[in-house]
């Protein structure tokens, strides 16, 4: 099987290099998009792995459609050098938590599966306000405490508030669904977001956080729900370890090494360079058995 690692990155770099490592394999291709903003590109390598930074970047604000349109991107270009069994789309602080011999062993077995997790929380008025609402000032989500920031989020929440009281919610007819934007898709499910690229991010222009709604919204109206490996289980769907506490997503620590290597988990997010220890176990672990 050959596989294809779509990776967003934009900073904590040493983690980065150390997941290029852990995914450095003649069987793998590794793409990588770093955000637009960054001035100076960090040096990574692969010594197996065909690696590919993206020429064509974008700037990705928090909770924009910039977001998915990075992920589009992703996807457009390993199509174009694959086909590919498996598309991965990661972040630059993941980590995987199986050696790739057992990865790509996991996805023979489950061929043709789709690995996308959703969310099981009765959460229909998030959605509803995340996506069939307008957000003005999308690039803006994470703003400041100036005085034009505070504006901006006092216009947001005013046009909001009119759209509530005196508008239709738009996309009444889609049944939108929700979930982690970490998948493992096949290359057939990846052609199809590919054919309805334009209408998706037309859909999604002006929303919120819809990172975590389209693809999941997309499968879920489709065919390709048949073979999504596990709709219950939000983790396991996407065989992904995040660290959530108290519903916060927090950094995994080194006391965490022995929650992460037992776990089921093929990936696990999220790591930073302060606690970059138990990264460094993690990838003698997973190089081991490679």
């Amino acid at each position: 099987m050959k596989h294809a690692y779509l990776i967003i990155a934009h900073h904590e770099f040493e983690i980065l290099i150390r997941l290029i490592e852990a995914l450095d394999d003649p069987r793998n291709d590794i793409y990588i998009h770093f955000d637009k903003k960054l001035a100076e590109l960090p040096l990574v390598k692969a010594h197996y792995s065909k690696l590919y930074i993206l020429e064509n970047r974008i700037d990705v604000r928090w909770g924009d459609v910039s977001q998915i349109e990075s992920e589009m991107i992703l996807f457009e270009q390993a199509v174009k050098q694959g086909p590919y069994d498996y598309y991965h789309i990661l972040s630059g602080v993941d980590m995987p938590l199986k050696s790739q011999n057992f990865i790509h062993d996991f996805f023979t077995q489950n061929k043709g599966k789709e690995f996308i997790g959703f969310n099981q929380e009765d959460n229909y008025k998030s959605i509803s306000r995340k996506v069939q609402r307008y957000h003005i000032y999308p690039k803006h989500f994470r703003s400041g405490r100036g005085i034009r920031d505070i504006s901006i989020r006092a216009l947001r929440y005013s046009f909001l508030r009119i759209q509530f009281l005196f508008f239709p919610r738009r996309n009444k007819q889609t049944l939108f669904r929700k979930g982690l934007n970490w998948v493992s898709v096949t290359h057939e499910f990846v052609l199809f977001l590919l054919e309805k690229k334009a209408e998706i991010v037309k859909n999604y222009q002006y929303t919120f956080c819809a990172d975590e709604i389209f693809l999941q919204t997309a499968c879920w109206n489709s065919s390709f729900r048949e073979n999504l490996f596990d709709s219950d289980n939000e983790g396991r769907g996407c065989m992904r370890l995040i660290g959530w506490k108290n519903n916060e997503l927090v950094d995994w620590e080194d006391m965490d090494f022995e929650r992460l290597m037992n776990s089921d988990a093929l990936f696990a997010r999220k790591f930073n360079t302060k606690h970059v220890g138990v990264v460094d176990r993690i990838l003698n672990e997973v190089k081991a058995y490679v």
